[in-house]
């Protein structure tokens, strides 16, 4: 029985054939460069510059308080968490799966006691008798046709799609706390301008009602003055609106309380946003270090192990089952000479029919394959827009930003202008009304701006695959 024992272990170590396609990634659906034209203007980038995808998002991000609302995000959002424990599920399942690869082993003891009635016995009275066992037995499944093999392969892959499916979902966290964050600062500063705007305009408001008083203008001027005033003051309950639900936004992504000290501080967005211009590549580099596009390829090669699998139903399965031990009438017997028993079970399973259920379950798995292609181009395609899109976007930014501060610049001089002339009574407030107007609004575009730039930054950072380190 040793033999055949070792027999049985032999046999796992045999390879099998698979029947499974061979894998060939599928040719992407984009171009092999990046769209050219007006919009994609080069961004100067040094020359040692990383590619994002090698760049922690420690290094990336300058603002320390940022940083620090970004650690605590990925340790308390529950959307990162939930993809964590997929990953140890998908792990275990892999680890079942992969346990079929090599033969079981399992021991058992007992004892059987059985007792005969009387009117049944010789003598007349009943007898016991007791009979015990143990015993090493070893079960395997010879799989000569690869579909144990194909099933692991199909497991190993959906670990590793979920993986990268952790990795894609931590690149999409820290890019959302990081927009929320800049958000939240852009709000900030607009509150700021409409505070200072209100403080302004009030003062300009107490000198025409004093001339009104004293008779030296009508009430226009002092009526136009009234309304910049409160046009200012609903800008003010606007904002600080926007910045309590911007609070409450940052709370919700990051996945906990964000303290004080890390949140109830206005900084310039140029600060908080200070990070590195990074190289666009080449989309063939860019888009094949994605998780997301790494996840819908590690799908695909589970579908395509799975067709395997099918097509190994259509063949023999062979198992080996056999046992060795011993038996004995009494238990201190149990391991003497002449005690020794074992059992050999080969069993071979052909399919004949089955109504045609492996020809459909084959017909299943090509259908999930050519999904899951056309899955994984769809995701090269996505991927090739968002950074198109983003690059375009940083193409346009920088002379967007420089008319802006510029625009901001002059209506700034002509308000001065008009204001002066104002109070020295030698126009109306009309022209300081209209000139102010037009500042407050070059000042509000010139945050948004900014806030655009910033976000791109971080936008880019995430689509050219940085961020899950």
């Amino acid at each position: 029985m040793q033999k055949t024992l070792f027999s049985l272990a032999a046999a796992a170590l045999l390879s099998a054939c698979s029947l499974a396609p061979v894998y060939e990634r599928p040719a992407a659906p984009v171009t092999a460069g990046w769209p050219q034209g007006d919009a994609y203007k080069p961004a100067p980038v040094a020359a040692d510059a990383k590619p994002a995808a090698d760049i922690a998002w420690r290094d990336y991000f300058a603002d320390e308080r940022l940083r620090e609302v970004i650690a605590l995000a990925l340790a308390n959002n529950r959307d990162l968490r939930v993809s964590a424990l997929n990953i140890e599920k998908a792990r275990a399942q892999y680890g079942i799966q992969r346990a079929a690869l090599v033969p079981s082993v399992s021991a058992s003891g007992g004892q059987n006691a059985t007792r005969t009635a009387d009117n049944m016995s010789a003598g007349g009275q009943g007898q016991i008798n007791r009979q015990y066992t143990a015993s090493l037995g070893v079960s395997y499944e010879l799989d000569f046709f690869g579909k144990v093999r194909s099933l692991s392969e199909a497991a190993l892959q959906q670990y590793l799609g979920t993986e990268e499916a952790r990795r894609a979902q931590q690149m999409s966290l820290v890019a959302e706390v990081a927009n929320t964050w800049l958000s939240l600062q852009a709000d900030r500063e607009r509150l700021g301008l409409a505070a200072d705007t209100l403080k302004s305009q009030q003062i300009s408001y107490e000198l025409s009602k004093r001339r009104f008083a004293a008779g030296a203008t009508s009430g226009l001027d002092m009526y136009e003055a009234q309304t910049s005033v409160e046009a200012a003051r609903n800008d003010m309950a606007v904002y600080t609106a926007q910045v309590a639900q911007g609070e409450n936004a940052l709370a919700l992504v990051v996945g906990t309380v964000v303290p004080a000290e890390l949140q109830q501080q206005q900084a310039p967005l140029a600060s908080v946003a200070a990070m590195a211009e990074l190289p666009a590549g080449l989309p063939s580099e860019v888009l094949q270090r994605r998780p997301d596009v790494l996840g819908a390829e590690r799908r695909l090669q589970a579908a395509n192990a799975n067709i395997g699998a099918a097509r190994a139903a259509f063949f023999p399965s062979i198992s080996l089952t056999g046992s060795a031990g011993s038996a004995s009438s009494n238990l201190s017997g149990l391991f003497k000479a002449g005690s020794g028993t074992w059992s050999f079970l080969p069993q071979i399973n052909l399919p004949i029919f089955n109504g045609g259920a492996n020809t459909a379950n084959l017909k299943v798995a090509k259908v999930e394959r050519d999904i899951a292609v056309a899955r994984y181009e769809q995701a090269i395609q996505s991927a090739f827009r968002e950074v198109a899109d983003a690059l375009a976007q940083r193409g346009t930014l920088d002379e967007r930003l420089a008319s802006q501060a510029a625009l901001a610049d002059a209506s700034q001089k002509s308000y001065r202008i008009h204001e002066a002339r104002y109070q020295k009574g030698s126009e109306s407030y009309l022209n300081a009304l209209v000139s102010q107007r037009a500042l407050y609004a070059a000042q509000q575009s010139l945050i948004s701006a900014r806030l655009a730039r910033a976000s791109n930054q971080v936008t880019l950072y995430k689509v050219l695959g940085g961020g899950y380190q």
